[in-house]
């Protein structure tokens, strides 16, 4: 996400970093730039002159110009800047009040709204421990209840059972009456789009709308419809005063110029996104943390709540008991592999990484993606298992056979062989090492704060030009090996 406008301002900050002293001009010029940079990734033209106006005020001023390092302090009056234009603060659901706490859904048809009920009930059940009814007003899309009741049971929620020759009206009144019986904490109602905003699909929502008295009013808006998304939000805001926006498809719009325009045109905030096809692909919207991931800074927090989700607790436990012991073999290393495809693969960590924008072509070019991490699985499975505790066995005839089993070259066998005993050496000089000695040596140096726990030691393959030998802070050992392992158990 964000790719265009973050490749573009990563080149304005590194031409004013060479500067070393700042002029008034000089911060002019790469206003400009950045003026530029922003309406050519679709930001609306009076969110870019508020925007461009305020950071010129800050970052002509003596304190700046003057400063050591005046180009990191025009950065951090830019991230400000951006904070604020996104909302400053997150704003999370509003579902503390006497249950059933009732969501309706509203937004044009194709924005993702069903899709995205699935995922908010999801997150609601997993997250909040929330018990979530959902309810399909939708009865002019073919198939559109048995979508949401396919994705209400992947969710493991309640769905309110289908009826024929029911209004929408009707639906969201039998919906409320049976969550209010059941005990449902949250309702979730998913109401029908149309194809361009008219006054019967405003009617309709009105009219659920002053029937359940919902708690929240979310408008889901497709991100890749830039300034179309911006003009629907405005639009719904002024027709059924909503409370919220969801945007969906956030991690296929390489602009983002409507993350970046609808919280200061519309005064509604941004409160999730949606940032994949996975059921579990939505996140809170943090404008902090989103303007950290436009300006390269990455999001460590993100990928701290994503590895507690899906690192193994007692997987974490006997890697944490092994690893104390000083041992470590191919078994373990296809686990962290595996651990990584959860959390993501390399392209969702990597986007969460600081300062590792200028290198996604780099990376991308040197063909190190989650194929990648397919074929190291490949190979390990093609050992015997033998062969994953005793990798010394390995003689060329048998690098030769695991290479045709699992459809890999000898050079790609060799590679990751070399790779893993690089991390063995490592685990075993970490052998003993306890508590935090442990915990500093996981969370590596590399990058300021260290990674959370560390993650898989070495990307596969090795990394282009001076990364050879893995990514800044990225230690050895998963997420929660350094401590008590977090995360939930399986």
């Amino acid at each position: 996400m964000f790719d265009s406008l973050k490749d573009k301002l990563q080149d304005v900050f590194s031409a004013l970093g060479k500067r070393g002293a700042l002029r008034e001009s000089d911060v002019d010029t790469a206003l400009r730039e950045v003026r530029l940079a922003l309406l050519d990734a679709d930001v609306a033209l009076p969110v870019v002159k508020t925007f461009i106006a305020r950071v010129r005020e800050q970052a002509v001023g003596s304190d700046v110009l003057k400063s050591v390092r005046p180009d990191q302090q025009v950065i951090k009056i830019v991230n400000d800047a951006l904070v604020e234009v996104l909302g400053s603060e997150p704003a999370p659901l509003n579902i503390a009040a006497n249950p059933p706490a009732v969501i309706l859904m509203a937004g044009l048809q194709g924005s993702g709204k069903t899709t995205t009920a699935g995922k908010l009930a999801l997150r609601l059940r997993s997250r909040e421990r929330k018990k979530v009814m959902l309810a399909s007003l939708d009865v002019t899309r073919p198939a559109a209840r048995q979508q949401l009741r396919i994705l209400g049971e992947q969710a493991e929620v309640g769905v309110l059972p289908e009826a024929d020759r029911e209004s929408p009206a009707q639906i969201a009144k039998r919906a409320l009456q049976a969550a209010q019986l059941q005990g449902f904490d949250v309702l979730i109602l998913d109401t029908a789009g149309r194809v361009t905003i008219d006054e019967g699909l405003m009617a309709e929502l009105r009219e659920v709308k002053a029937l359940t008295n919902p708690h929240e009013v979310l408008l889901v808006a497709d991100a890749m419809t830039g300034q179309d998304a911006v003009t629907t939000a405005t639009a719904f805001k002024q027709a059924v005063d909503i409370t919220g926006i969801v945007l969906t498809r956030l991690d296929g719009d390489a602009r983002g110029g409507a993350a970046l325009s609808m919280r200061e045109i519309t005064g509604c905030p941004i409160k999730l996104v949606g940032v994949g096809e996975k059921q579990d692909a939505l996140e809170e919207f943090d404008p902090a943390r989103m303007a950290g991931r436009i300006l390269d800074m990455g999001d460590v927090v993100a990928l701290v709540e994503k590895a507690a989700e899906t690192i193994e607790v007692e997987e974490a436990e006997r890697l944490a008991k092994r690893m104390a012991r000083g041992q470590f073999d191919m078994n373990d290393f296809l686990s962290q592999l595996r651990q990584l495809q959860k959390m993501g693969g390399l392209g969702g960590i990597m986007g969460m990484l600081p300062g590792l924008g200028k290198m996604q072509k780099q990376i991308a070019a040197a063909g190190i993606d989650d194929s990648m991490i397919r074929r190291q699985e490949a190979i390990i499975l093609s050992m015997t298992n033998k062969e994953r505790v005793s990798v010394g066995l390995l003689n060329a005839s048998r690098r030769k056979r695991i290479a045709a089993g699992s459809g890999t070259s000898v050079q790609e066998v060799n590679r990751l062989v070399k790779q893993y005993q690089e991390m063995a050496r490592m685990m075993k000089k970490m052998g003993g090492k306890t508590g935090a000695a442990a915990m500093k040596a996981l969370m590596g140096g590399g990058m300021p704060g260290g990674m959370p726990g560390g993650m898989p030691g070495g990307l596969p393959g090795g990394l282009p030009g001076g990364l050879k030998g893995g990514l800044p802070g990225l230690g050895g050992g998963l997420p929660g090996l350094g401590g008590k392992p977090s995360g939930k158990k399986k």
